[in-house]
């Protein structure tokens, strides 16, 4: 018999999950809904689509996700490989443009012949070993059927994107490049703001129409709310936020009262998102309010700013540190249906589902990375953090037993050293 692996979901945890298990000579059904059924959030039918921002996040080692990059570099990412083919300027940050991010990914998987793609909806668990990645957008009839199967309500939460604009539609001469603590990084562009200016803001965003929600959703990620929530907590809430100014002094050595942050968005450089601007807001609000931005007097948008909601299981009620479901051994979850949260973290998930399916086909012991590695803690926090309290977990050194600032880097550098051991030993 053949070998084979049912795969739900063609974003970042189900492509790696397809990539590891298909180099290694496994046959993939990988299931994608879209373009017959779209999602909120989606824009396109490619794989390993970007829906928020097209930041990665820091590439240095003494940041956590730069480490957790570092440890999926080891593990011969596809994502990593994607971003190093669009990456664009963005200081510290591993930044991608996000189309040629997902066209890069989605390209891999079709072209191979190992991986079997079928679009349509899953609404019940196929038969045989399967990585569920449906992820944060899971539809609905299949997250009944995980309701089902699980016997655990669902979580779920709201996570918001931010809009982005068009360089040439915006009045650059009220606004200067430069990223965070760095000079001259044409990557990042810098509204900065008054005393008045930052105050009449955060009066008109506490104030602005609101798009409905409906009760059940009214429940924020604390790593990701929208910007009028963050003003809502209080006037300075956003300059110690994402208006923050250190960092960011103009040519003359002055720091602005707040600072207004765009992330170029694209290869071109001619779109750029509003840094932490995620938001709730109607399209109409968003127009009135981000034009009192000097320099968005008139901005166009190409995409404003959403909501979606994000769904996620109970993971250390049902689920092992090797994703495999305790009651469940032929299915995995991977991706932020898992209870990871953020690009990376997906990614990286679905490269151990992906591990774990295959030695579950060969017989072997299940397995999860050392856990001095930003990825297995992250798994090891799945397993074993309190149920009634459980939140999605992104990349944070908080969750590696003995790091501390002054260690940060050593420990980090001895955790990549951790993973290349593993991945030796698993393939050995």
């Amino acid at each position: 018999m053949k070998k084979q692996v049912n795969i739900i979901g063609g974003g970042l945890a189900g492509a790696e999950a397809a990539a590891y298990l298909a180099r290694h000579q496994v046959y993939v059904n990988l299931y994608e809904m879209r373009p017959y059924v779209t999602s909120e959030a989606h824009s396109s039918d490619l794989f390993g689509e970007l829906v928020c921002s097209n930041s990665l996040k820091s590439n240095d080692l003494d940041n956590a996700a730069g480490l957790l990059k570092a440890e999926m570099r080891v593990l011969d990412s596809l994502m990593m490989e994607a971003a190093e083919a669009s990456k664009i300027s963005g200081g510290r940050a591993l930044i991608v443009d996000r189309h040629k991010f997902a066209a890069y990914i989605s390209k891999q998987l079709e072209n191979n012949k190992y991986i079997n793609i079928i679009r349509e909806e899953v609404k019940e668990i196929p038969e045989g070993i399967t990585i569920v990645a449906s992820g944060p957008l899971t539809s609905d009839a299949l997250t009944k059927t995980l309701e089902n199967l699980l016997g655990e309500q669902m979580l779920g939460f709201f996570d918001a994107s931010s809009p982005i604009v068009t360089k040439d539609s915006l009045d650059l001469s009220k606004m200067y490049e430069k990223s965070r603590y760095e000079n001259n990084d044409g990557g990042y562009l810098n509204v900065p703001l008054t005393k008045k200016q930052y105050e009449t803001l955060v009066r008109e965003l506490v104030n602005a129409k609101r798009a409905p929600l409906k009760k059940i959703d009214e429940q924020y990620f604390e790593g990701c709310l929208p910007l009028e929530v963050m003003a809502s907590r209080g006037e300075n809430t956003l300059r110690f936020g994402p208006l923050k100014p250190k960092g960011l002094e103009q040519e003359d050595g002055t720091l602005p009262y707040a600072v207004v942050q765009l992330r170029q968005d694209d290869v071109a450089g001619n779109l750029y998102n509003l840094v932490g601007f995620q938001t709730n807001l109607t399209y109409g609000e968003q127009r009135r309010v981000f034009g009192l931005i000097p320099g968005f007097e008139n901005a166009e948008y190409v995409r404003y700013g959403l909501m979606h909601r994000n769904t996620f299981i109970k993971a250390p009620a049902v689920l092992n540190k090797t994703l495999q479901l305790k009651n469940y051994p032929n299915i995995f979850i991977a991706g932020q249906l898992s209870g990871v949260e953020g690009y990376i973290e997906s990614g990286a998930s679905g490269i151990v589902a992906g591990i774990n399916a295959l030695r579950l086909l060969e017989n072997k012991q299940l397995v999860s990375p050392p856990f001095e590695t930003m990825l297995g803690a992250l798994l090891n926090y799945l397993e074993n953090a309190h149920i009634k309290t459980f939140a999605p977990m992104n990349a944070n050194f908080g969750i590696i037993y003995g790091v501390n600032k002054q260690n940060r880097l050593q420990k980090a550098s001895e955790a990549v050293e951790k993973m290349k051991r593993w991945k030796e030993s698993i393939h050995g």
